[in-house]
Parts: structure tokens; sequence; C-alpha cells
């Protein structure tokens, strides 16, 4: 099993000649949930951070840039809802991230989260697109009662490695990334990156195409002191109460957070740089 930091991220070896659209595919994770609230409303999120430099990139070049993911989708929906839409775009870079939330199920068929996974980088790839493709970090480092999803996100994570054999697939596995276990990284529900984990995946992603990164995504925060035992407790109760007591509601129930809420960017539009 693949487990160092050497193998955090794989660079695609395709010539490098400036990305002049970017799509990303996806759902909470790649619409941004957590991070800084933009103006408008919606959360920038890592997708976001990505766009804004490699639009600095073509400086009055046109770069142009869609987002389609939305939270709660499942990889099923990802295929039926955004492939299609993807390909017509046209675009030289596609991120293509989902099958967490299909993994987070208890009934998760992993045969078919890995052929829609698989089915939709070939299609994405034959239309002549550098495809980037995640693994998921390691939930069991830090949270409680999720040793169950292990196999399954192992499962995920070679199947993902195996992919990225094509050389126009390059693979971020935030999976051997132990600076991904420190809670810091994550927003209060658990389940979402904080504003530093957005900034740090914008900087995996950059280093998997061959960018030029801003600072070591993999450097550990700086030590903090952990929280008492009273204070862990209040903070797993509140947990509970404010963020898995609704999902698990809506699990019950079959709604989704995404349900009725269009991308926040469904047009392959002119983006500029930061």
């Amino acid at each position: 099993m693949e487990n160092t930091a050497e193998n955090s991220a794989r660079t695609a070896p395709t010539r490098y000649t400036g990305y002049a659209s970017y799509v990303a595919l996806g759902d909470s994770f790649t619409e941004g949930m957590c991070d800084d609230v933009l103006p408008d409303g919606q959360f920038r999120g890592w997708a976001d951070r990505v766009a804004g430099r490699l639009a600095a990139e073509r400086p009055g070049d046109g770069f142009r840039y869609a987002n389609l993911a939305v939270r709660g989708k499942l990889i099923g929906q990802i295929h039926d809802e955004q492939l299609a839409p993807a390909v017509a775009m046209g675009a030289e870079l596609v991120t293509l991230a989902g099958g967490l939330n299909d993994v987070l199920r208890p009934r998760c068929d992993i045969a078919r989260v890995e052929e829609l996974l698989g089915r939709s980088a070939t299609a994405l790839r034959a239309a002549g697109a550098t495809v980037v493709m995640f693994t998921s970090t390691d939930p069991t480092r830090r949270m409680a009662g999720s040793a169950r999803l292990l196999p399954t996100i192992l499962r995920m994570k070679a199947f993902v490695h195996e992919l990225g054999q094509d050389p126009g697939i390059a693979v971020v596995d935030l999976f051997s990334a132990p600076c991904f276990d420190d809670r810091r990284l994550w927003a209060d529900d658990r389940l979402h990156l904080s504003p530093e984990g957005h900034r740090r995946v914008a900087e995996a992603v950059l280093e998997a195409l061959g960018r030029p990164t801003g600072f070591d995504w993999r450097a550990p925060l700086p030590t903090a002191a952990p929280p008492s035992r009273g204070e862990k407790l209040a903070a797993d109760a509140r947990w509970a109460r404010t963020h898995l007591g609704p999902w698990i509601g809506r699990r019950l129930t079959g709604r989704s957070s995404g349900d009725g809420r269009p991308p926040k960017r469904p047009e392959l539009a002119p983006y500029p740089g930061e």
C-alpha cells in the first residue's frame, strides 16, 4: 500500500503549455463548502483557488472556469448530471472528485462506484482533457466510529491510483498526507474542509499539475495544546446535536443537502486571476 509523502501527488507527465479552461466536477468537497464565503454568498473552495492561480498564468488570455459540483451528490448523480455538460464544454483541465458520499452510506455498492468513476474519467480523457482525481483522507485517524469505512476507502484509493497510470490523469493522494489528521484542517461538522484545508488541497492540485506552489501543503500545522477531556466531550455533544443529527435525518428521509441547488458556476466563463 502506498503511504509516503512522495506519493501524495502524482504529476501528469504531459507537457504544460498553460490551461485555457477548467471544469470542476463533484460534491461538497469541490463546491467548496466551509471555506471563506464570497460576496455572492457562495463558498470559495479549493477549486476556485486553483482556477484563480491558473488564470493568473494567462493574463488577458481568456482563461475560463466552470464549477458544476453540488453538495450531497452521489457518484451516480455526478456521472448523470455533470459529466455530459463537462464533456460538451471541452475544457482542457477537469478535476473529478466523487464517491465519498456513497461510501458514507451503509449499503455502498463499491463496484458500482468504481464503474461510474472510471467511466467518467475515461470519457473526460477521450474528450481530450487532463484529469485530476483524488484519494480520500483517512477518517479513522481523526473521527471516532469511522473504522468500518477504511476497507472501502482503501479499495477506492487503489482504484484511483490504477486510473492514474494514464499519463493524462494526475492523482492527488490526500490519504497519504498526515497533515489532514489535524482537526484544524476541518470544519466544525468534521466532514468538510476548513479554509486552511481548502488552501492545502489547492496547493496539492497545483503540485500534481507541475505548477509552482506557494508553500509545502504537507507540512504540519504549529503544535497546539490538545483539548481537555471535558472540552472534547462538549465538542462531541455539540457536533452530534448540530451536525450528526441533521445528517442522519436527511439519510432517513432520502433528502440531500444539495436538493434543488444549482451549480455555483454552471457555464464555462471568464475567470480573473488572483
